[in-house]
């Protein structure tokens, strides 16, 4: 069994910087090492006072290193994610899991087999304000949650034109895998992991051939082929009688934001958490009518938290106490299910069976 300190890698310095902040506040870790190709990394691995490597199979080597965050373009989470638990270390994975469903059995085969923990980095479930929907759900209040909206909706926020996450191998898709993973996400949850059934699905690539609405905001040369969506939506159908409208953007001629929320309808009442460029006050509201037929609309004072930190929590948790290892790997394989189920809906123009 690990022991504390854990000893952790971090493999990758893009959102592998939110992965660091969030092992710096464990009193049991240790950031050992980071591995990366670029400055950012070298720079991220002097600020912890860790060991820096160029290739990630140099960390991989340590044997020092109890655990990694796989922290890389998504068309590397499997090949790091099984290189990484073939050399005996925990793994926490950010989202999506992997491109395909096919990529995630692997991965969740190789970790069994391994006997090491393999986590999903769903940091957004994390939010104190989502956590205080699912309390409310899970006291009755709202009743069966029959109908639900989630979204993640941008503007102008294509994350670099010229850049691997608009490359279809690497990136796996558009603001549907990226943005839209973390809604249906949130959604499952919340909902209860009602298990889906079908989906029909369309994307949309108006502005990124184009080169327009990077996050910048400015034109952008387009050097190579756009190759994956700006906008999408889907109609998911679960079982148990009850929908999920799922609708993601990157670029849209729509309110000029960064917005993310879901609404949820139920039998008993309703809940609506809206976030607007990343704000974290006054995002939830709570529906219900009193006895009497009175609407009432509660806007609770929630103190913001979770997310990261949250996640990175419970990964040391599971790693050193034999914990719940939540969320998931299971919970991103299904997530990546339906959104591989949805580019089908939208490539073969109907409607897909799960």
């Amino acid at each position: 069994m690990t022991t504390a300190p854990l000893r952790v890698g971090i493999i990758g310095s893009g959102i592998g910087r939110s992965h660091a902040e969030g092992y710096a506040t464990q009193s049991r870790v240790t950031i050992a090492a980071i591995a990366g190709l670029d400055e950012r990394s070298k720079t991220l691995a002097a600020s912890y006072g860790a060991r820096h490597y160029g290739e990630y199979a140099e960390l991989l080597a340590q044997s020092d290193i109890d655990a990694v965050s796989v922290c890389v373009p998504n068309g590397l989470h499997a090949e790091v994610t099984l290189a990484a638990l073939a050399a005996g270390k925990h793994v926490l994975v950010e989202k999506p899991l992997a491109r395909t469903p096919a990529e995630g059995e692997s991965m969740l085969a190789a970790a069994k087999a391994a006997g090491k923990i393999l986590m999903i980095s769903f940091n957004h479930r994390q939010r104190s304000d989502v956590q205080y929907i699912k309390q409310i759900i899970e006291s009755g209040r709202l009743g069966r949650i029959y109908y639900a909206k989630s979204y993640w909706m941008r503007r102008a926020g294509i994350p670099g034109i010229n850049s691997w996450f608009v490359n279809k191998n690497m990136a796996g898709g558009g603001p549907l895998i990226d943005l839209g993973v973390h809604m249906l996400d949130i959604a499952m949850y919340l909902m209860g992991e009602p298990t889906p059934v079908a989906v029909n699905a369309a994307t949309y690539a108006e502005f990124g051939p184009r080169g327009q609405k990077g996050m910048n905001s400015v034109r952008q040369t387009v050097a190579g082929q756009y190759e994956v969506e700006d906008l999408a939506t889907a109609m998911i159908r679960l079982d148990g009688g009850a929908t999920l409208q799922l609708e993601t953007s990157w670029a849209s001629h729509g309110p000029n934001g960064d917005d993310f929320g879901i609404i949820l309808y139920g039998t008993e009442g309703g809940a609506e958490l809206k976030v607007v460029d990343y704000h974290n006050v006054k995002t939830v509201r709570i529906f219900y009518d009193e006895a009497n037929g009175t609407p009432v609309d509660l806007v609770p004072n929630i103190k913001p938290g979770g997310g990261h930190v949250d996640v990175i929590n419970n990964f040391v948790a599971a790693i050193l106490d034999g914990a719940p290892a939540i969320p998931s790997a299971e919970d991103g394989l299904r997530r990546t299910q339906v959104i591989d189920a949805c580019y089908r809906s939208s490539a073969e123009g109907r409607e897909i069976r799960l």
